[in-house]
């Protein structure tokens, strides 16, 4: 798509916007409503365009994608016209009488440049977000996943007037276009190194962003824990997806005095889960392309140790590998890994563990598995991450009272449940005065307005 087209989407989207009909929260809920009937009415659609672009069963397709999203537009459906009424309570004393009063509103015209690795959920899910907010919006799905992407060009185009919502698919060609273009607002979901260059375009226009990104999302299991729940729970999260989501676990930290027993139940847990030839297992998944494929191979050709790791190079698929006895100097350690390679790493005191965590950047996910307490407000409380679980993988992201996001490289700011409204509105504050004054503030300044002031704003 040429510079110019781009350029008069976006005007024509802009003026939409200032038509004034996305202010309305009726017109906010039935355009909802129409997004929520095409995906319910898609489907079969959308699982056979995972199935294409990324080998997902139909089952994974529904449990991470379709359903994530159809239970987020239940959620922003039934709490929209609470989330959208202005909030209001008495002003300050220097302000008596008066009314202190936050008025929602939208940005403007987002820009939503979504991944390749969940396409549907991480497209819609910050879609829903700005359309309840009442912004118009410009989508951009990733070229990685054709499939997806055309099938997503379609339901939107089914679900909101062309100057309401649209999309814009292609390459980096479109998404250099747009990030040249002033959005009010810009949500991206991808890698940190396309993340700053996001924020580099932004800053030209001075539009603020979100950025989901990523990094390497430590898992940290204790002496004391549910051995067989951890490698199970691990085990799931890690191979979600065929290792492809942001929030993987991306190296265990293992307390040494179980590290034999728990990679050992890890193994037994993925030949149970994915059968002992995961390669002919159809519902395992596949690398997205060639590209990522060879840059998996090349990781586990570095490690030192490896247990698993078959390879099908005529259709991108590697089993699950254990990288044990891994070094954080490997290549696997080196880099967000992306893909089914868990590297093993042990530790003899747990602060040892906390202190590697700490040392690296702030990851986008954390999990713990303890059963200890005090060990669980320990990490909660000293280790920066963008949020996860303890005794558990992955799930935090299906609560929408969790805010999701990174912190530090790993992102900068959240969405999910309420805060994707409150991340595509800009509150308004508005003060509302009576006609009563205080004359103290006017001048001509004198020594009793002063002992009044103070006395007023101590």
């Amino acid at each position: 798509m040429q510079e110019k087209e781009i350029a008069r989407i976006v005007r024509r989207q802009k003026a939409y916007f200032a038509e004034g009909r996305t202010l309305l929260v009726p017109c906010r809920l039935a355009a909802l409503g129409r997004l929520e009937r095409s995906v319910r009415a898609h489907q079969e659609d959308i699982a056979a365009a995972l199935q294409a672009d990324l080998g997902k069963s139909p089952q994974e397709s529904y449990m991470c994608e379709t359903g994530l999203t159809l239970a987020e537009l239940r959620d922003h459906r039934a709490h929209l016209r609470r989330w959208a009424q202005p909030r209001v309570r008495l002003a300050g004393a220097a302000n008596f009488p008066g009314l202190a009063v936050r008025v929602p509103e939208p940005y403007g015209v987002a820009l939503i440049m979504a991944p390749w690795n969940y396409p549907f959920l991480l497209t819609l899910e910050p879609l829903i977000g700005a359309v309840a907010a009442g912004n118009c919006a410009v989508v951009k799905p990733s070229a990685y996943a054709p499939a997806s992407s055309a099938l997503l060009a379609r339901m939107i185009r089914e679900s909101f007037p062309p100057g309401h919502v649209t999309v814009v698919e292609g390459g980096r060609a479109e998404n250099t276009a747009l990030l040249d273009q002033a959005f009010d607002t810009i949500f991206f979901t991808g890698s940190v190194a396309v993340g700053r260059m996001v924020m580099e375009k932004a800053a030209a226009h001075l539009t603020p962003v979100t950025l989901e990104l990523g990094g390497k999302s430590p898992c940290i299991v204790t002496a004391d824990a549910d051995l067989a729940l951890a490698a199970r729970r691990i085990v799931f999260g890690k191979l979600l997806n065929c290792g492809q989501t942001c929030v993987a676990p991306d190296y265990l930290l293992v307390d040494a005095r179980v590290k034999e027993e728990l990679t050992a139940r890890i193994k037994a847990e993925i030949r149970r889960q994915y059968g002992p030839r995961p390669l002919q297992n159809p519902a395992y998944g596949r690398i997205v392309n060639q590209k990522h494929f060879r840059r998996l191979c090349g990781l586990l050709d570095g490690a030192s140790r490896v247990w698993g790791g078959e390879r099908d190079a005529d259709a991108w698929r590697i089993a699950p590998a254990l990288l044990e006895d891994a070094s954080p100097r490997e290549p696997a350690m080196q880099e967000e890994i992306f893909g089914p390679l868990l590297p093993v790493l042990s530790y003899r005191r747990l602060e040892e563990a906390l202190d590697f965590v700490r040392s690296r950047p702030k990851p986008l996910a954390l999990y713990l598995f303890t059963r200890s307490r005090a060990v669980r407000s320990r990490v909660v409380r000293t280790v920066p991450y963008g949020g996860g679980c303890v005794n558990d993988t992955i799930m935090h992201l299906s609560d929408p009272f969790l805010p999701f996001g990174g912190v530090g490289q790993s992102g900068m700011g959240s969405y999910h449940g309420k805060r994707s409204f409150d991340t595509f509105t800009h509150e308004k504050s508005v003060l509302v005065r009576g006609s009563l004054d205080l004359p103290i503030r006017y001048q001509p300044y004198t020594p009793l307005g002063d002992k009044l002031v103070r006395a007023f704003l101590r």
